[in-house]
């Protein structure tokens, strides 16, 4: 038998807080589902569109003092957002993304409004990372750009799928940035030293960031990686440079991530940077 919501607090016509005897506090969603109640009316779960819970009550909090501020409009579109995001990841949304992606689009259009724009210096690294939160944030754009008669700039695709993939993973928005920044940072640090421009387009470059990535979760999960050791001494006799800009890369990554990284590694980085220097001669 389905439990019902008792109203807490009514935040707009469109959201309301609510306790339910499973889930503690909740916020409802729907359209003018506010209107002409008041604290204390009981709703039934079938009358509600969408409802999500916020377990951490800072996330609670931020929200209860995010949305009085919002255009009611700007709330619906937002919850239509989430439902689009939802559907195409087919997979439960981590809580806080109502609150950090909310929080960032209202910031996002009164930036616009003010005349302001925010470069977003990673985002061929975000596109080429996340290729599936990629293609979700332009949609989004689009739905956003066309439903609040608004034009957001292409930077904010790269910001709102970083907060999609903190949506789906485990990992909160700082540690996504953290990680994001530290792989622009090792590209900058391989075309100094090659003294190249790597093309962002490239096969090379993708399988490149990809191994980045996947290396820097293997070190926070702490797997181990299996050294090939006669690969290991042809590589370092073949191609010194790229060997020795590998261990660079190494040291970098243990130093941000305060984490010891395989030896292995460097033969792997060694291979990737052999392809991209061969590449861009």
């Amino acid at each position: 038998m389905e439990k019902s919501f008792r109203i807490e607090k009514i935040l707009n016509n469109n959201v309301l807080v609510a306790s339910h005897p499973e889930y503690d506090e909740v916020v409802l969603l729907g359209k003018g589902i506010g209107f002409g109640r008041k604290k204390g009316d009981v709703i039934e779960q079938s009358a509600v569109e969408k409802w999500f819970i916020l377990k951490n009550e800072r996330e609670q909090e931020q929200y209860k003092k995010l949305l009085p501020q919002l255009d009611e409009e700007f709330v619906g579109v937002m919850n239509e957002v989430m439902q689009h995001i939802k559907n195409r990841v087919h997979m439960p949304l981590n809580e806080h993304i109502h609150v950090a992606l909310t929080d960032h689009i209202s910031f996002a259009i009164k930036r616009i409004e003010q005349g302001l724009d925010l470069k977003n210096p990673f985002l061929m690294e975000t596109k080429s990372l996340y290729p599936l939160e990629y293609g979700i944030a332009k949609e989004v754009v689009e739905m956003l750009n066309e439903k609040l008669h608004v034009e957001l700039p292409k930077g904010e695709i790269g910001f709102i799928a970083l907060h999609i993939h903190s949506g789906i993973s485990e990992q909160s928005l700082s540690e996504v940035n953290k990680y994001s920044q530290l792989i622009a940072t090792l590209v900058s640090v391989v075309e100094e030293q090659f003294d190249m421009a790597i093309d962002r387009e490239s096969i090379y470059y993708l399988r490149f960031i990809q191994h980045l990535r996947y290396a820097i979760e293997r070190v926070k999960k702490g797997e181990r990686v299996e050294e090939p050791k006669k690969l290991s001494k042809i590589l370092k006799e073949e191609y010194p440079l790229c060997y020795n800009v590998a261990w660079k890369l190494i040291k970098i990554m243990q130093q941000t991530l305060q984490m010891p990284v395989d030896e292995a590694e460097a033969v792997y980085l060694t291979m990737h940077l052999q392809r991209l220097a061969k590449k861009s001669e």
